[in-house]
């Protein structure tokens, strides 16, 4: 099991964002989150890649417990988290973006004095983008504010691929994105399980979640509702969990 969550709960004065969480992932399962707005996923993400910290409970990563405090420690237990605004920079090019903040760099000295290994870098970004099957970039040194939404989407999870990532944040990878687009990056989220790397799949839409999750996790008002293998349920099941119209336990 490569993250366990265990009874987790989080209070923002008198609001209850969790309560009693539990969630698990392992290698190489893609787990999709879903809830209603105000469900807590929002919440249960930030706290796991590091962004908040939990007030009750524990998480652990390979059976070992972690705490990160920030983004950075969650990336060094092999976290990582795209989030729906992809956080790319939209006047950089495809290499850049790739590199962003993790610049491979030629020379002695200190580092402001050093010069950007271009060729690395893009040679680099080549082989991320080809071994995830990436193949619609025509180039990697086009600004990516021109290309399509899929496209950035995929730039994006490629940049967090290669940043040693054994556990993805998907927050609503296809939100805004046309059919053909959606459907290169559920692609691409089923790319990723071959490859062992554990997905958790945050999505409001559940055409994506049915199309690629192994398991759907459901939190309705900060609680567990349920735990569902995606092949023996259904979207009207998961939505009346979400509604409250069933409820179960969250081990099914």
């Amino acid at each position: 099991m490569f993250l366990r969550v265990e009874h987790v709960s989080k209070h923002f004065g008198g609001v209850t964002a969790l309560n009693d969480v539990n969630l698990t992932i392992s290698a190489g399962e893609i787990v999709g989150l879903v809830g209603d707005n105000g469900a807590g996923k929002s919440t249960l993400v930030k706290i796991i890649s590091g962004v908040l910290r939990a007030d009750d409970g524990r998480m652990l990563v390979n059976d070992c417990e972690a705490a990160p405090r920030s983004p950075t420690d969650a990336a060094l237990l092999g976290i990582q988290t795209v989030y729906q605004d992809l956080a790319l920079c939209d006047n950089l090019d495809v290499v850049a973006n790739m590199f962003l903040g993790n610049e491979k760099v030629s020379g002695i000295g200190p580092f402001h004095l050093r010069r950007l290994s271009e060729v690395e870098m893009e040679h680099g970004a080549r082989e991320a983008l080809h071994s995830l099957r990436i193949t619609t970039l025509s180039s990697l040194r086009v600004p990516v504010g021109t290309l399509s939404g899929g496209q950035r989407q995929a730039i994006a999870i490629a940049r967090a691929v290669t940043r040693a990532a054994n556990l993805l944040l998907l927050d609503e990878p296809t939100a805004a994105l046309g059919v053909a687009q959606a459907q290169t990056v559920r692609r691409l989220i089923r790319e990723l399980k071959t490859r062992g790397i554990a997905v958790l799949l945050i999505s409001h839409n559940l055409e994506d979640v049915f199309a690629t999750a192994d398991r759907i996790t459901v939190l309705r008002l900060g609680r567990n509702v349920g735990s569902y293998p995606a092949a023996e349920t259904t979207p009207q099941e998961i939505v009346a969990a979400m509604t409250g119209g069933r409820e179960m336990s969250w081990l099914r």
